[in-house]
């Protein structure tokens, strides 16, 4: 069973940064790509950023410039990093994983809170 494990979240001053992890129990690259999520409260949960096994990556408009997603092949780690935090970038983020050839299966983090006070 596939575990990712996520870490890094907090409280943190508008305009500071946070960098966010998320350990895996596979080799990172088996994934066919991972991604961060982020939910606020009455929110559905939405894209921030992905990462494909290849190496490209995608961002939601809203973080575009401010956030950096990126990964530890060696420690089989994804990271984001966040700067610039404003108090809208306030949710719980998760780290999701994406693994097949066929049919693909995804996977969840447990979520970490990350707020931005103002």
């Amino acid at each position: 069973q596939v575990q990712l494990v996520e870490s890094g979240g907090g409280l943190v001053q508008a305009g500071g940064s946070l960098r966010l992890s998320c350990a895996t129990s596979e080799n990172i690259l088996a994934f066919n790509d991972m991604g961060w999520y982020r939910q606020a409260p009455g929110k559905q949960r939405d894209l921030v950023a992905r990462i494909t096994r290849g190496g490209t990556t995608t961002y939601a408009d809203s973080v575009k410039g401010r956030f950096t997603i990126s990964r530890d092949n060696t420690k089989d780690t994804l990271h984001l990093q966040m700067n610039s935090l404003k108090p809208e970038d306030t949710a719980v983020y998760y780290c999701n994983a994406q693994k097949g050839i066929f049919t693909m299966t995804s996977y969840w983090g447990q979520g970490t809170q990350v707020t931005v006070s103002s």
